[in-house]
């Protein structure tokens, strides 16, 4: 009968994994706001964020309700890394029926101990502006949608308060505080003295304090002990209460807690695991001793997790195992056992004394004897046996719990083995000798990729309270201080409406004849006058000359689609730099090399030329070259027709299988390759390293060319928009060192604020000045920081991929040789996401004036464009699309716009004009 009363008490290694699993599945059920509703671990959120970083400095109070006491306490932190915090407190015992009578009575008299204690704590010589921050730690279950705003979902442990259930308990408590501090209630709390059983207090002298008294957090007591155990230079991420009742916490990835809308860093989720078992999950393990407990306990079938391993109830299992044993007559044979029937006679404390004291059977029987039993030798031996095993199960289950944690931390962000620092506090862990042995064994054993440190906690979680309101008030004055860097960064709608309006009217000006000199937004016609219309056939060559390589293709478009063959040659530095003869002369060798390795060199086929270097076009196959860049010199071009100087060359090298028939840049040539796809595309949009667009105007509104019928491609060269000073309002500091330290300085400045080339700069600018202001890496020079192009814009888009955990952050910036903790991390993500959100933001202000320049051009109610899109900022950037998209549904509600990815502007697109055009010429 002992031995199967023990195994029903054991339970077996494999089924502790399946415990953990359905842990597991049960805290991702309480994360998803879907399932959360039906999830028995409750997951709540914290809206905790941070854990300390040993710069929080001040006065901070903190009032905690306890069982039977409230405990109020000062500490003063001295922004020492925490490692000498000075602390006062009070103990003010809970007057009888309090627990159970009206809630107002309950704050009113927490509020009156708060009162009392800084009266006895605070000189009179006070400031009375200030404002005294206070951390209030209420173990019970809240829903919490911010730090200082929880609502109340039930009471537990004894208490039972009318008016509370449903309502904000810092709401509470702070109109219980203000009605303290009101004028007619001055030496009211001294007043009851009746009430107040002052229990222990330090003899420090207290800093000056005003009496003005702020709730600025709530949390409960497994929070407060892992706040507690983050002091002292370590850092501290989970934390378990071993107490009369059970729980833990710990700091999850922020994106993954649906039921908030924090999605950057982490945050500190409560478990509330207590619940844990109540859909039937721990059914099997549930003992008839177990059931017994359960059926008188106050909420019969609710918290059973808790009912296994709390000190409340571990006293109470151990005494049913007694009288079922003694009613199969396997104990206390020759006594009267009636005491047993007592509910609470046998307590946690004595089981505690049983088990510590296993060498010797004296203690077990001093505590039978002291119950009116008479016990045997054999009852004592019995008796530790069933102690021990009574409390082996808490720790085991405790254990397990921790080990479902600690391996959803290991999965979650992303890790092969985790090594953490767990605090852990309450009367089983400080009572049970065995208790850290087991915990970390069992964990071990259950989670082998997961090490945990114990960390004893000091002070219970008041000391870690007063870390929470620390800590908040921290996050909130560096809050203010990046939003004041940031602010300039951060365009409202009116900006937009300013910069889209701003932007026709420089669009106006490049199309008139007279204003054209003028104007930044250049408005060049490209001759290209109509889009693919679906019957272009045949085979085009296509040249695609941007930069040190470039590529020869040809383009074969017939009914079943278009098929490409290419290839890439190189221009040596001598040709670059060479004479303009020499370079147009490699460029057709190239081209003989490539016609004759495809078998065209007998056929004369049509060309688009893709020439990405500032031109004149003053016909769609006549383009003077303007300037060379991109490290380009050759002698002989600037002022030139560049396709003459091809087709010279051609005739010098007697090839006679190619005819030029257009010049095109690679933003027209994206709007073409699209156009092939999609008739209704009549906007080419490039957002790479640099940008640009185009757009069909109606001729009759193109004062630079004759002619009245039709239509224009107009390459707009958008990227000089603002080089006028119009956009002067929206340049911040940051952007102007960047332009300053450009090969361009004043040029092509709506570029700068949104091109690939110049973003990573633009960051790394406002990552200077925020380490200066030591909102970053604790205000330690970065050598490296100071280096410029160091921060790529690829960084940019990999830091906001949504849901990229933060070590894979961190890892980006150590690679840049940046110390960064994970609040860092939070950071550099707000940063990166505020400049590439204006860029987007402005470059759809632009293209808001483009598609309603269109819509009034054609004098419709509603446009419908597709816009052709290419460059690796749009294509490569987790969020840039998205945002361009929103804002231009915001700016232009009459414009359906379409938005279509290119392939191949630059190579396709130029042989499709050159398609067209020999469509039309035909």
């Amino acid at each position: 009968q002992i031995q199967r009363a023990l195994r029903t008490l054991s339970i077996p290694l494999e089924r502790l994994h399946i415990m953990k699993g359905h842990m597991i599945e049960d805290m991702c059920k309480g994360l998803s706001r879907q399932t959360h509703a039906q999830a028995k671990v409750r997951m709540l959120p914290t809206y905790i964020c941070s854990t300390p970083n040993g710069t929080e400095k001040g006065n901070f109070l903190v009032v905690e309700l306890c069982q039977s006491q409230v405990r109020t306490l000062l500490v003063t932190l001295y922004g020492d890394g925490n490692l000498s915090p000075q602390m006062m407190y009070k103990i003010y015992d809970l007057p009888e029926g309090i627990t159970q009578g009206e809630g107002e009575a309950l704050f009113d008299f927490i509020a009156q101990c708060v009162t009392q204690f800084l009266s006895e704590t605070t000189s009179s010589d006070t400031d009375s502006e200030q404002c005294l921050p206070l951390g209030f730690v209420f173990p019970f279950t809240c829903r919490q949608t911010q730090l200082d705003k929880a609502e109340l979902l039930s009471w537990s442990k004894g208490f039972n308060c009318s008016g509370v259930v449903g309502k904000d308990v810092v709401e509470l408590l702070q109109a219980a505080i203000d009605k303290q501090a009101g004028p007619d209630k001055e030496g009211e709390a001294s007043g009851g003295s009746g009430w107040f059983k002052s229990r222990k207090s330090s003899q420090s002298a207290a800093p000056s304090q005003s009496r003005h008294v702020e709730v600025v957090a709530l949390m409960n007591d497994t929070v407060g002990t892992m706040m507690t155990c983050s002091m002292e230079g370590r850092a501290c991420e989970v934390a378990m209460v071993a107490d009369k009742g059970s729980n833990c916490c710990f700091m999850a990835e922020a994106y993954l807690v649906e039921t908030t809308d924090e999605t950057s860093g982490r945050m500190c989720v409560n478990t509330e695991w207590g619940c844990f078992g109540d859909d039937g999950a721990l059914n099997d393990l549930f003992t008839p001793y177990d059931q017994a407990v359960d059926e008188e306990s106050s909420n019969p079938g609710e918290k059973r997790f808790e009912k296994m391993v709390g000190t409340l109830y571990l006293g109470e299992i151990v005494r049913h195992v007694l009288i079922a044993l003694t009613a199969e007559k396997a104990m206390f044979t020759g006594t009267d056992a009636a005491v047993l029937k007592e509910k609470g006679v046998f307590t946690t404390q004595h089981l505690l004394e049983i088990v510590n004291n296993e060498d010797s059977i004296t203690e077990v029987r001093r505590i039978l004897e002291a119950l009116g039993l008479q016990p045997s030798e054999r009852d004592c031996g019995r008796m530790q046996q069933i102690c021990r095993a009574v409390v082996g199960r808490a720790a085991t289950l405790h254990a397990t719990g921790l080990a479902a944690i600690l391996s959803y931390m290991c999965q979650t962000r992303d890790l092969e083995s985790l090594m953490v620092n767990v605090g852990v506090e309450g009367e089983l862990f400080a009572g049970y000798s065995r208790f850290e042995e087991i915990l970390l064994s069992v964990s071990r054993l259950l989670a082998p990729e997961c090490m945990a440190t114990i960390l004893a906690s000091r002070d219970g979680s008041g000391r870690g309270a007063a870390m929470v309101t620390a800590v908040a008030l921290r996050l909130a004055a560096q809050r203010h201080a990046v939003d004041e860097v940031l602010a300039p960064l951060r365009l409202s709608r009116d900006d937009l409406v300013k910069v889209q309006a701003l932007m026709r009217e420089e669009m106006d000006r490049g199309l008139g004849k007279e204003t054209n000199p003028s104007a930044s937004v250049r408005m060049l016609p490209t001759y290209v006058t109509h889009t693919p219309d679906g019957t272009e056939k045949g085979d085009f060559l296509a040249l695609d000359l941007g930069g040190t390589n470039f590529r020869v293709l040809v383009v074969r478009i017939t009914e079943d689609g278009i098929t490409m063959a290419s290839e890439i040659y190189v221009i040596p530095v001598g040709i670059m730099q060479g004479s303009g003869e020499e370079l147009f002369d490699h460029i057709i060798d190239c081209i003989i090399d490539f016609q004759t390795k495809q078998n065209l060199v007998a056929q004369m086929l049509p060309l688009g030329f893709t020439f990405s270097f500032p031109c004149q076009q003053v016909g769609l196959d006549k383009a003077l070259l303007l300037t060379w860049t991109k490290g380009f010199s050759a002698s002989g071009c600037v002022g030139q027709d560049v396709v003459q100087l091809l087709r010279d060359a051609a005739k010098r090298k007697r090839h006679l299988g190619m005819q030029v028939v257009a010049l095109v840049n690679d933003t027209v040539g994206t709007m073409m390759a699209c156009g092939y796809d999609d008739p209704k595309c009549e906007i080419g949009l490039i957002v790479g390293t640099g940008t640009n667009a185009c757009y069909m105007e109606e001729m009759k509104n193109v004062g630079t060319v004759e002619g009245d019928q039709g239509r224009m491609c107009i390459n707009m060269e958008w990227g000089a928009f603002g080089d006028n000073g119009c956009l002067d309002h929206l340049f911040t500091h940051f952007d102007q060192v960047v332009d300053e330290t450009t090969i361009n300085p004043g040029k092509q400045r709506f570029e700068k604020l949104i091109s690939g080339m110049y973003l990573g700069e633009i960051v790394r600018q406002i990552l200077l000045v925020m380490t200066e202001k030591d909102l970053l890496f604790q205000g330690k020079p970065c050598p490296k920081l100071q280096t410029k192009d160091i921060f790529k814009t690829k960084f940019l888009s990999t830091i906001e991929l949504n849901g990229l955990a933060l070590r894979q952050i961190r890892a980006i910036l150590n690679e840049l040789e940046l110390d960064a903790s994970f609040e860092d991390c939070v950071l550099m993500r707000e940063v990166c996401q505020t400049v590439s959100l204006r860029a987007a933001q402005l470059c759809a202000a632009g293209l808001a004036a483009v598609v309603e320049k269109m819509r009034e051009n054609r004098g419709v109610d509603q446009l419908s464009v597709t816009v052709g899109v290419d460059g690796t900022l749009y294509k490569l950037h987790p969020c840039f699309s998205n945002n361009l998209q929103t804002t231009l549904k915001d700016l232009a509600p009459n414009c359906n716009v379409t938005f279509m990815l290119s392939e191949d502007g630059s190579g396709k697109g130029a042989a499709l004009v050159a398609a067209v055009a020999d469509r039309a010429a035909n």
